[in-house]
């Protein structure tokens, strides 16, 4: 059967397959940061896999030396944007450390980080934790195991030192929400002391995340909180023993985010979308076909232009398992997620329990009412531009209609108490009644002042 030529272009265009349309952007030659982390993977696959060049972007990426470093370089325009920790942008905004005004309108990620102790650290951990038929430790594992082990290291008038990566990280905030939830105080901040760790029993310092298995086989830390590889890095080296995942900690909580400042944004809107864009591309990549990709991203990962550390380190935690004891490795497929749940949307309920931690432990060093949460969250998290990237990679059948959250007010439905290690409930629309429905951390009008929590 002969086609008419009308027919024939029908038939084509049927055939043909989806494409980005770009967008008329107002810069084309950009920079991101990022930290040698699995959970840059979404920079470094947009990049890989031309994404990036499908939106008329001409991107470099540049790993970089810390987290301040990351930040100071997109507050003063070296970095155009940058994989950040999700605290920074609030952090900055509100004026807790650098003041400026920094926003997300993409997340990168779910879950991906651990708490690791030191080999000594567990031996003296573990009678205090339940086991299995088969012997080996029941998890999750809670830190009031470890609390008479720091009972006994305050005894003997020793410091009980461990690791996070930055004052405002998800790594500060969950090393000190386990810790809690223990029974174990992690310290406060006041607007005299940023040390964090007034009236500690445990003192919490800054340790870069590549550093951490370094540090701990020095003994200058017991243990540590940080992202992957560094957990993993330690098993492998056989110097440490992660305890729990934040997955078990806080079933899919929030990890990184995409930061850009609000000029860039302002001045580049179409540009701005068109990274957005890119960056959902390689969040869908990463997990689609059940996590089919993710030994390609374990070598794109492995590249000592990314992450640089060994791939079978890499794939002990992307590709769906998590090695605790050495041999002892289980089934986590949602370690890293990426895109499932829709983890790359911008709640602004993630970014109120941000700011609720921040609260809690005297980085906010005043109450503040429910609507301030609110705003501030508004000001950062920027799910309008999320979604109108969305419907372009619809459009253009990249994307499905079904994976993204159109009529979302922006707040999750609250995490249910069963998917928190405490078994506390957490809802975004009320942090203040979240704050003082956990037993350890400030309520109310309560101030740290001096050494003592007041009011």
């Amino acid at each position: 059967m002969k086609l008419t030529h009308a027919a024939l272009m029908i038939s084509t265009a049927l055939c043909a397959p989806a494409y980005a349309e770009m967008l008329d952007v107002e810069k084309d030659e950009l920079k991101f940061g990022f930290i040698k982390l699995t959970d840059m993977a979404p920079l470094a696959v947009a990049y890989e896999n031309g994404y990036f060049e499908d939106e008329g972007l001409f991107v470099t990426l540049e790993a970089q030396a810390n987290w301040k470093v990351l930040l100071d370089g997109v507050i003063d325009g070296q970095l155009d944007g940058a994989h950040m920790l999700a605290g920074q942008p609030l952090a900055a905004t509100i004026g807790f450390g650098t003041k400026a005004h920094i926003i997300t309108p993409f997340s990168m990620d779910l879950n991906g980080n651990g708490i690791t102790v030191s080999n000594e650290i567990w031996e003296q951990m573990k009678p205090h934790i339940p086991t299995m038929d088969d012997g080996r430790p029941q998890h999750p594992i809670s830190a009031s195991a470890l609390k008479p082990v720091v009972e006994a290291y305050k005894d003997e008038g020793k410091p009980f030192n461990m690791g996070m990566v930055f004052p405002v990280s998800t790594h500060n905030y969950e090393l000190r929400y386990w810790l809690a939830a223990g029974g174990l105080e992690p310290g406060y901040y006041s607007p005299e002391n940023i040390s964090g760790q007034i009236g500690a029993d445990v003192l919490l310092s800054v340790t870069p995340p590549p550093q951490m298995p370094a540090t701990l086989e020095a003994g200058t830390i017991y243990g540590y909180c940080v992202g992957e590889p560094w957990n993993q890095a330690a098993v492998f080296k056989g110097i440490g023993v992660p305890v729990i995942t934040d997955y078990e900690l806080w079933k899919n909580n929030p990890e990184k985010v995409f930061g850009l400042s609000a000029e860039f944004v302002e001045e580049n809107p179409n540009t701005t979308v068109a990274i957005t864009k890119a960056l959902i591309r390689a969040a869908i990549w990463l997990d689609e076909n059940d996590n089919a990709n993710r030994e390609e991203a374990v070598e794109i990962l492995a590249r000592s232009e990314y992450v640089g550390a060994d791939a079978e380190v890499i794939a002990n935690s992307m590709t769906g398992t998590f090695e605790y004891e050495k041999g002892d490795k289980r089934e986590v497929p949602d370690f890293n997620v990426f895109f499932r749940y829709n983890a790359t949307y911008p709640f602004y309920s993630d970014a109120v329990w941000y700011l609720t931690q921040m609260r809690r432990w005297g980085q906010i060093a005043e109450a503040k009412p429910d609507s301030w949460f609110d705003e501030v969250a508004k000001s950062v998290y920027k799910p309008e531009i999320y979604l109108e990237a969305a419907r372009h990679l619809v459009d253009e059948g990249l994307a499905d209609e079904a994976d993204f959250p159109w009529d979302s007010d922006g707040y999750k439905a609250p995490t249910p108490a069963a998917d928190i290690i405490d078994g506390i409930a957490y809802d975004g629309k009320a942090p203040n009644a979240y704050l003082d429905s956990l037993p350890i951390g400030l309520k109310g009008d309560q101030k740290v002042i001096g050494n003592e929590v007041q009011g």
